[in-house]
């Protein structure tokens, strides 16, 4: 409580910081109604709409979409955003989501209304008294995309930044009434990809608008124009290099420094500097000593600074404030170090995903939310994923304590000599110069998975040119590859369970489940290595997600999904898929990152992604909703037992024994927080999923900063068990929050007896007809018999969903794991939950689906296999049925085959057995015959 007391005081002061920074007194807001027009054959320059009125009206800041503003969307709609699965423009399953007045698309969020092209604003400005004969500034936080702007109807200039303020000097503006116009164009002005989130409507939006501060600025004859402050955390001091811009009429200039908290408590003492006459254009450049106090930044003392800076002439004074912090962030080997210690990055994505507006967040409060949350589920990183926030953003994680990993917009062809290479050198340099001041901008590169022959040589050459021009961060190429030498560090995508294009060959899927392995030989020796875009684990849509968009987007891509299991008479049945493959996602990303946290010298991971990707098809992949908010499956608590900077870790062999066996396994931890832990006490312990303590273990060791630390083992001797039991094995860390936990499982090596075995067939052949007209038990096991339009085409597999059908062009697995009613009698001596754990990979991993569709609409299985949601078929492992005067059991796992080597598919056949020879096995739905002869 009383960390997130500090926390949440630090985030306040942040954010009063942030506005006192912004104000001014010779100030003008813009903020208000603007005239308005769209220009979507670009036709406005040539007939000169600067000089005309425009027909309707908005308010600025916004976007014009979010009022109400462009096109309805259509079968004609020209999406910014590739369309891997064009099957909703002709499938017959989507035929009533193509008619007017039922548009609803199954790849993305649905905006209400949709335009990419120019746009024109216009707005009658009254310049005030005292703001003649001086340099006055326009600023525009955040434009989608070009600007140009128009003054009095002349042509002032254009700009192309995507992700920094656009600022136009004006000169000898007058008192009085002016006319600003604005000239607004969202088409690509560079091809930064159409993929890009930095203009996509797979996330944010291809939005047109202004949003964040629109202002004016009246500037003394010499001003600021640009600070850059350069932390040396060895001797506390600040080194500060200003640029100023203009004119002093007469005599020396004075530029006056005070580092402060965010509070306004000044640390260490002011500095002036005088600027000589003449040289006021050439860089000033002074040393703030901050003294010994002063704290260092990191996650875990997130000591951010402002710098007040002044600089008074003869034509008045001009003031400023920047973000700043002692920080250094390096690579030390193949790890990075912050000030020293060494960091691994727990890190996720955040693709400019905001439904309420279509447009990133522009005010802290927003911005705090999100990284709180982070912080809940253990996070100490973000990436922005091919695009870069604005200062908001950088501000609150500057407060919190989070490490951002930026990027230039782009996910491109690069180095093909084509205009979007020079134009990602030059955001490159707005993106350093506006933001590089922040602590918490540790790393950048170009972008997203560039294309062309010689990226190589672009983007090593680009790492050089940032490297040279700031040292004050990390660089690298791009997120996933290539991997140039010069860089700081390589961002891979190899280091994880399932890699793309992996299918069933992924070591999640392939092999019997175990917690042994590591990425030790995947890593680079010669840099860091930080593990691109990790996990991708689908979970099934949560439908009551959908009253929560009440903004620009709506989620019509979940309405279609929701109304499809409806229409296979499964509404009752959603929140049980959204729980049972939430739960198999959860044990998916902790079998990601406990590896990644296993691996001796690794740097960091970044997953994708916490929350999720509301594009590309509709990838379910987060935890969270695209709001931030639990789905309610997994809270932070449980998730940062597994992802955290501290984590007990043990190496299973197998999660599945035989009581004939010694449990035997290493425990070891990871320890990455604020300092090393001397003489700490690890308690683990065995127990039964009542809470029955059998066997626990203390040991004491030293946790020095780093990971692989070796703890102990963890020894049990099985053979009290003699029933099937489900044990929960944890560690944890005494007198701390620090714990871990996982399930194994114990089964009899020597099976009951039966006396009295059903008809067990592979075919509803003709005896096993007969058993059943004579009122007889059939167990049929149809793994290998499925035909294809009955599932057994459909690729069952352990893990979740990778990213999604719809975008990977159906890469396996095809189903989002197992669902039941974990107290049915017939599984009975197979203790589970109701969910995908890992005593079901035997059974899932050689598993056909059975498609029940034909069954009657209330027909349910007692294993269902959890759909993909594009398809939502009734998919069954298990079911029974009463077929005429016999009973019948189906089973479409493997139950027959290589059962010594696969535990708990013996398991599962004996808890079948012993069902169906009870008094319990009584089927109560009826099925006709033929419906399950194939």
């Amino acid at each position: 409580m009383k960390l997130r007391n500090s926390v949440l005081f630090l985030m306040s002061i942040g954010l009063l910081s942030l506005m006192s920074c912004r104000m001014g007194p010779a100030e003008l807001s813009l903020a208000g109604e603007w005239q308005f027009a769209l220009d979507p054959e670009d036709i406005g320059v040539k007939q000169e709409w600067q000089n005309k009125e425009l027909g309707e009206t908005l308010r600025l800041p916004g976007s014009l979409q979010e009022q109400g503003k462009g096109e309805d969307i259509s079968l004609d709609t020209k999406w910014t955003g590739q369309i891997v699965d064009s099957s909703w423009y002709k499938a017959p399953e989507y035929a009533k989501y193509r008619q007017a007045g039922n548009i609803k698309v199954p790849f993305w969020l649905n905006p209400d209304k949709h335009y990419v092209g120019v746009a024109w604003y216009r707005k009658k400005v009254h310049v005030p008294d005292g703001w003649e004969n001086r340099p006055v500034i326009l600023d525009l936080e955040r434009t989608h995309w070009e600007t140009t702007l128009f003054l009095d109807g002349q042509k002032v200039g254009s700009q192309n930044s995507l992700q920094t303020p656009h600022r136009y000097l004006l000169d000898g503006l007058k008192v009085g009434e002016h006319t600003f116009t604005l000239r607004v164009d969202n088409r690509l002005y560079v091809d930064v990809g159409m993929n890009a989130h930095s203009v996509s409507d797979h996330t944010q939006s291809n939005w047109n608008g202004i949003i964040g501060e629109m202002k004016l600025s009246a500037k003394p004859s010499l001003y600021i124009e640009s600070v850059q402050i350069f932390p040396d955390i060895k001797k506390k001091q600040a080194q500060v290099q200003i640029q100023l811009k203009g004119s002093a009429d007469a005599g020396a200039s004075t530029v006056s420094l005070q580092a402060v908290t965010f509070d306004g408590k000044p640390v260490g003492n002011p500095v002036q500097s005088a600027v000589e006459p003449g040289k006021e254009n050439e860089p000033v450049e002074m040393t703030v000593d901050m003294g010994e106090e002063a704290g260092l930044w990191s996650e875990h003392t997130p000591n951010a600074y402002k710098m007040n800076v002044s600089v008074q002439s003869s034509g008045g004074t001009d003031e400023a404030c920047y973000d700043f912090g002692l920080r250094e962030f390096k690579a030390n080997g193949t790890r990075f170090d912050v000030n020293g210690q060494p960091v691994f990055l727990r890190g996720t994505l955040e693709c400019c995903i905001f439904p309420l507006t279509g447009y990133p967040a522009m005010q802290p409060d927003y911005w705090a939310k999100i990284y709180r949350t982070c912080k809940e589920y253990g996070l100490n990183h973000v990436r922005f994923h091919s695009w870069c926030p604005p200062e908001a953003a950088f501000h609150v994680a500057d407060s919190m304590g989070i490490y951002l990993q930026v990027e230039c917009g782009a996910w491109a062809e690069v180095g093909s000599g084509k205009p979007q290479d020079q134009w990602l050198k030059e955001e490159s340099d707005r993106i350093l110069k506006a933001y590089g001041n922040h602590p918490s901008f540790c790393m950048m590169v170009y972008g997203n998975e560039p294309a062309g022959a010689d990226q190589v040589a672009y983007l090593s050459g680009l790492v050089d040119y940032w490297k040279s021009k700031d040292s004050r961060r990390v660089y690298s190429s791009a997120g996933g590859w290539p991997y140039v030498g010069n860089a700081d560090y390589w961002n891979a995508p190899n280091p994880r369970i399932q890699a793309w294009g992996a299918g069933l060959r992924s070591i999640i899927n392939r092999e019997a489940p175990r917690t042994d392995y590591d990425f030790a030989g995947i890593i680079r020796q010669d840099m860091p290595t930080v593990s691109h875009e990790i996990g991708q684990w689908c979970v099934y849509p949560n439908f009551k997600e959908i009253e929560k968009y009440t903004g620009v987007l709506k989620a019509k891509n979940l309405e279609i999904f929701r109304e499809t299991l409806a229409e296979k008479g499964m509404a009752d049945m959603g929140e049980k898929f959204l729980y049972a493959s939430g739960r198999l996602q959860t044990l998916c990303y902790k079998a990601d990152i406990e590896a990644a946290l296993r691996t001796p010298g690794f740097a960091g991971f970044q997953l994708l992604d916490l929350h999720d990707f509301p594009g590309q098809g509709t990838a379910l992949v987060g935890v969270l909703d695209p709001f931030w908010d639990d789905k309610g499956y997994v809270t932070g608590k449980e998730y940062s037992t597994f992802c955290n900077g501290t984590v007990p870790l043990i190496r299973f062999p197998k999660m599945v024994w035989l009581n004939n066996e010694v449990l035997e396994v290493p425990l070891e931890i990871a320890h990455f927080g604020e300092k090393a832990m001397p003489g700490a006490t690890i308690r683990l312990c065995i127990s039964t999923m009542d809470d029955e303590l059998l066997e626990q273990r203390s040991f004491t060791c030293d946790l020095p900063l780093g990971n692989c630390i070796p703890v102990g083992t963890a020894r049990c001797d099985l053979s009290r068990f003699k029933e099937p039991v489900q044990l929960l094995v944890s560690a944890q860390v005494e007198n701390t929050d620090i714990r871990n936990q996982w399930h194994i499982w114990v089964y009899p090596a020597e099976k009951k007896s039966i006396e009295k075995l059903p008809y067990i067939t592979t075919r509803l052949d003709k005896t096993a007809q007969d058993k059943l007209n004579n009122g007889e038990s059939v167990l049929l096991l149809t793994y290998g018999t499925v035909p294809p339009e009955k599932g057994g085409d459909i690729a069952v597999g352990f893990s979740s969903i990778f990213w999604n059908t719809a975008w990977t062009r159906g890469q396996a697995p095809h189903t989002l794991g197992v669902c039941c009613d974990a107290k049915h009698p017939a599984l009975a001596a197979f203790p589970n939950e109701g969910v995908s754990d890992y005593q079901w990979w035997d059974l899932v991993s050689r598993c056909d689906a059975m498609i029940l569709d034909d069954y009657p609409e209330v027909f349910r299985p007692i294993v269902h296999i959890v759909d993909d949601w594009f398809t939502n078929r009734k998919l069954g492992m298990l079911y029974e049925a009463r077929v005429g005067k016999g009973r019948l059991l189906v089973c479409s796992a493997d139950l027959q085959n290589d059962l010594a080597s696969r535990p708990a598919a013996a398991q599962f056949r004996q808890s079948l057995l012993e069902y169906m020879m009870s008094g319990q096995f009584n089927p109560k739905q009826e099925v006709e015959i033929d419906k399950i002869r194939y």
